[in-house]
């Protein structure tokens, strides 16, 4: 069912990856990939509590108490992680496969963590999570798990610059197959891709991650559906995530699954969640960057949605718009978008790490 007020054409099958070996999952080259071993989990093993390969730092084992109470040591179990893909930084990309025990959804899930994760002034330090989400089919790929498209290089350069946090950057895969898509929700009678994305994935993440235990360290970025699916969980879960990215996203659902299930519909309608949220005294604020390329449609309904539901000063929905002169429904002008201003702008409201204090100088005797 293609919801009335949903942006026509469908913009979920649409999204321009920007990307070779993502634009080749999408269609006939799945059999050629899968012969190259793109989607196992058979490269190196790998692990995350250690120190950068070729670091000579000691490894963030995690011994110390924090001080911290905001700060969540990893709680286990551990994860069997392998090499997915390495910067140039010499930091890696992991890839485990994830048994979901809440949604019962078993899929592959793509992790990094930024240099200073590893830096032993950082040990006892949270840091802020970013679930990377993707348009097109989703499955069994996350393309943002290439290093072609930059989004883990990008992070990594604006964290040197002080404009950005350095993010933990988790990208799952967000449908259960390519056969349709489900608007990263729980639609009844289909796979649970809402609480895979609420829960199960966030909780991977606690169990292996230097984290923080409130929402101010949590946030979705997407595009395309990625973009739709990071909206509806900020507004859905306030109370656990704070902010999103949304790249050329709808604002409405419009997977056809959805046929004969309204009121589960409108539970996972981003503009109905708004509505509540709104209205909800007290409700927790969230922030909403869209961003959009000046040659995709789309514009016209984001200004519409921020004007209906993110124009209040003292709203809980705080909603901005960023347009990327040049961009396309593309995932490199989303990209693009995020260096010229609104990873900065989650960085903002967001918490980072902090490192820990230097020990004090040894005092030496008075002498004679």
């Amino acid at each position: 069912m293609h919801h009335p007020h949903a942006p026509r054409p469908r913009r979920k099958r649409r999204l321009l990856l920007g990307s070779a070996v993502a634009a080749l999952v999408l269609v006939a080259a799945v059999p050629v990939l899968n012969h190259l071993d793109v989607f196992s989990d058979n490269g190196e093993p790998m692990s995350f509590s250690g120190p950068a390969p070729g670091s000579t730092a000691s490894a963030p084992d995690g011994a110390d108490r924090p001080t911290d109470p905001a700060v969540r040591m990893p709680a286990g179990p551990q994860a069997e992680f392998r090499t997915a893909n390495t910067l140039a930084d010499g930091t890696r990309i992991g890839v485990t496969t994830l048994h979901g025990k809440k949604s019962g959804f078993t899929g592959k899930v793509w992790i990094w963590a930024p240099k200073e994760y590893y830096e032993d002034r950082y040990r006892n330090s949270g840091f802020p999570v970013l679930i990377a989400l993707p348009g097109g089919p989703g499955y069994p790929v996350n393309y943002w798990m290439g290093t072609d498209l930059g989004l883990q290089s990008t992070i990594g350069d604006m964290a040197a610059a002080g404009r950005s946090k350095p993010f933990v950057v988790v990208m799952p895969v967000l449908n259960p197959d390519q056969d349709h898509y489900y608007d990263g929700s729980d639609i009844p009678g289909q796979p649970k891709m809402g609480t895979w994305l609420s829960d199960d994935v966030p909780d991977l993440v606690r169990a292996n991650f230097r984290t923080f235990a409130h929402r101010d360290g949590w946030a979705f970025m997407g595009s395309s559906s990625g973009g739709f699916a990071g909206l509806k969980q900020v507004l859905q879960h306030p109370d656990r995530f704070k902010a999103v990215i949304a790249s050329g996203p709808d604002t409405r659902p419009d997977s056809p699954l959805w046929r004969g299930h309204e009121k589960a519909l409108r539970a996972n309608d981003p503009e109905h969640l708004a509505e509540q949220l709104a209205a909800r005294p007290g409700a927790p604020p969230v922030h909403l960057e869209f961003q959009i390329g000046s040659k995709e449609s789309g514009r016209a309904n984001l200004e519409r949605f921020l004007r209906k539901y993110g124009n209040t000063e003292d709203g809980p929905v705080k909603a901005r718009l960023h347009v990327i002169q040049g961009g396309t429904h593309n995932a490199r002008s989303y990209v693009q978008g995020m260096r010229e201003a609104t990873l900065e702008a989650i960085s903002k409201v967001l918490r980072g790490p902090t490192p820990a204090a230097p020990a004090p100088a040894p005092v030496r005797p008075a002498g004679p």
